[in-house]
């Protein structure tokens, strides 16, 4: 199995999803629309691809993109060829919503409600999204980067011993 073998595969099954492919330290990264990610993830499964282990659901926050401020990104495993995938899809601010994948894989539970914690974004079809990291009346995402790293205002640390 082959970077360019799968990518062959999911442009020729879904050739309207696919936005853009790379291969960064040699591991196949297709950004595909959102509204497929479900669809596509279903096919990688059950065709003879074979990606039978969801690795991980992550969240990424771009503030500097508008149109594409929030993403998503899924690492899938075929564990009998040893090969990965990574996919991503990304959202504006104000349609911060994907479909769930628990019916496919049953580790996505978990995944969806630790990124939703930390990102707000919110996965249809869930059982039991909630906050499962921190406390549930938090009323903010804590991996937005919409605070700054550093209090300004604070007057007892010199900047010059790190190296500013």
């Amino acid at each position: 199995m082959t970077n360019e073998f799968v990518l062959e595969a999911i442009t020729r099954e879904f050739p309207e999803s696919v936005i853009s492919s790379s291969e960064p330290y040699g591991m196949l990264t297709v950004e595909v629309k959102k509204e497929d990610i479900k669809k596509i993830i279903h096919y990688l499964r059950d065709s003879s691809l074979e990606f039978n282990f969801l690795t991980d659901i992550c969240g990424i926050h771009y503030p500097e993109y508008p149109d594409k401020e929030i993403g998503v990104v899924y690492h899938l495993h075929n564990m009998m060829a040893n090969f990965r995938i990574r996919l991503k899809i990304f959202m504006s601010r104000e349609n911060i919503e994907v479909d769930s994948l628990v019916e496919l894989y049953a580790g996505a539970n978990w995944m969806e409600r630790e990124t939703f914690d930390f990102y707000g974004i919110k996965f249809k079809g869930h059982p039991d999204l909630r906050a499962i990291l921190n406390m549930e009346d938090l009323g903010y995402h804590p991996m937005l980067k919409e605070y700054r790293l550093e209090d300004g205002t604070r007057t007892d640390k010199n900047d010059s011993m790190f190296g500013r």
